[in-house]
């Protein structure tokens, strides 16, 4: 398992609110936060797991909680910041938010829990160490 340090966020995603995120009340539907996360953290595996077979693996969610802080409307400014904070053997946790880039105010937090999933073999998988180590060094984990 891999020690958490990390108390910062490196990966920050700009997010584009969409016409159809806002509800008949003005603000983006807490079921689109979903949608932003999942955009953030495509991002990050893109960036700092640059040689994964997608074809192959997957990361499947196995448990996900998120909290809503404030509101965002539809003319905000937002981004979506990513880390993991936790790495196990087939598993890892995820720390994602939302906030207005405007105001630096966090309108949602999210965490979950991840499972490397073999597609060919259709069971989870070890962490692949130069993942391991990539993570690692990008978010200053032991």
């Amino acid at each position: 398992m891999t020690k958490e340090t990390n108390k910062a966020f490196r990966h920050v995603l700009p997010l584009q609110i969409r016409f159809n995120d806002v509800d008949k009340f003005g603000h983006v539907n807490n079921t689109v936060y979903f949608q932003f996360y999942d955009t953030a953290k495509t991002d990050y595996f893109a960036s700092v797991c640059t040689d994964v077979d997608w074809e192959q693996v997957a990361i499947v969610v196995v448990k996900i909680e998120a909290e809503f802080l404030g509101q965002v409307k539809a003319g905000c400014n937002i981004a979506g910041r990513t880390r993991v904070t936790r790495i196990g053997r087939t598993s890892f946790e995820l720390e994602q938010e939302v906030f207005d880039t405007d105001t630096l105010e966090v309108k949602s937090r999210c965490s979950s829990v991840m499972v490397l999933y073999d597609l060919i073999r259709q069971q989870s998988m070890p962490f692949p160490d130069a993942w391991r180590q990539a993570i690692c060094q990008y978010d200053g984990l032991e």
